[in-house]
C-alpha cells in the first residue's frame, strides 16, 4: 500500500523565503534519500530558478511542459511529470515561465489551490506515490502559497546565522494564516539547522536558541558546510549520489531517516535510506 490518506502520497514542502538556506539542497537531497529507501517519490520544482531540475540532470532545454503549465493551464500532472536517472525518483521539472506565475493567476478565483487539486487529480493514483517534496521559490509568493495549501507538511531549512530566528517567525504567521483559511491540517515536519559549522560560536549559539525555542520541532540532524554539497549540484548528482561518504551525505540520509520515522504508517520498508 503506498501512501498515506488512503494511498494518497504525503506532500512535504521545504519553505523559507530566505535564499540561501539550503532549500534546493535539502529538497533534493531529502527527496533522492526517500527514494533510496524505496520511497516513491516525486520532487516537484516550484522555483522559477529551476535549481532542483538542474540539480537531477534535467537540462534547461527540456523542461516542457512544467509546473507552470500544471498550475496556469492545468495540463494533467501525469503529462509534467518524468523519470529521472535515479530510481523511484520522479520530477516536475520548472522553468522561468514561473516568473510569472504570480501576475498569470491574480485573476483566477481558485488560485491558490490550484497546485492542491493538481496534485489531487485521478491520474496521480497511477505513479503510485509514497511522498512528493515540493521546493519553493525564496518568497512568500502565491507559489508559495500555492505550496503551503497543497501539502501536508513544512520541512524548514534553517541556515545557522544571526538572523535566522527572525525570518523562521514571519514564516510561522503565515503558515499559521493558510492553517486558518485554507488547510487546516497544515503542520511543521520540523526545522533543519544548515550550513552549520560546529567550530563557530554563532553557529553552536543559533542552534542552542533554536532548540530552546522550537524544542521537539527541530530534527536532531543538522547539515554541515560540507565542499562536497555545494560541488554535487554542478554534476546534476544528489550529494548523497556524488559523493556517499562525505559528512554532507551522511547528513541527509540521517535527516531522511528522521523524516520516516515521523511517518511510521508509510513505511513501506521497514529499514531507512542506509540501506
Amino acid at each position: 500500500m503506498h501512501g498515506l490518506n488512503g494511498g494518497r502520497p504525503i506532500i512535504i514542502s521545504v519553505v523559507n523565503q530566505k535564499g540561501g538556506v539550503g532549500k534546493t539542497t535539502t529538497s533534493v537531497n531529502v527527496a533522492a534519500a526517500l527514494a533510496r529507501a524505496g520511497e516513491r517519490t516525486l520532487l516537484l520544482d516550484l522555483d522559477p530558478q529551476g535549481n532542483a531540475s538542474t540539480g537531477l540532470g534535467v537540462p534547461s532545454g527540456n523542461r516542457r511542459p512544467s509546473t507552470y503549465d500544471l498550475l496556469v493551464d492545468e495540463v494533467p500532472i501525469s503529462e509534467v511529470v518524468r523519470q529521472t536517472d535515479f530510481e523511484n525518483l520522479l520530477i516536475c521539472p520548472a522553468n522561468s515561465d514561473l516568473a510569472s506565475a504570480d501576475i498569470d493567476l491574480v485573476s483566477n478565483e481558485k488560485r491558490s489551490f490550484l497546485l492542491h487539486d493538481a496534485l489531487r487529480q485521478p491520474s496521480i493514483d497511477k505513479l503510485d506515490l509514497d511522498f512528493i517534496v515540493i521546493d519553493c521559490p525564496p518568497s512568500l509568493s502565491l507559489l508559495t502559497v500555492n505550496a503551503l495549501v497543497a501539502c501536508h507538511s513544512v520541512l524548514i531549512p534553517l541556515q545557522a546565522e544571526f538572523y535566522a530566528l527572525e525570518g523562521l517567525s514571519q514564516l510561522m504567521l503565515t503558515v499559521r494564516e493558510v492553517r486558518q483559511t485554507a488547510n487546516p491540517a497544515l503542520r511543521i515536519e520540523g526545522v533543519v539547522v544548515t550550513m552549520f559549522d560546529g567550530r563557530n560560536r554563532l553557529c553552536q549559539q543559533v542552534e542552542s536558541d533554536v532548540r530552546s525555542t522550537l524544542g521537539d520541532l527541530v530534527f536532531k540532524t543538522v547539515i554541515p558546510r560540507n565542499v562536497r554539497v555545494s560541488e554535487a549540484p554542478s554534476y546534476a548528482l544528489p550529494v548523497i549520489t556524488y559523493d556517499p561518504t562525505s559528512k554532507g551525505s551522511e547528513a541527509y540520509l540521517q535527516l531522511t531517516t528522521e523524516i520516516l520515522n515521523r511517518h511510521p504508517n508509510n513505511r513501506t520498508k521497514s529499514e531507512g535510506p542506509h540501506d
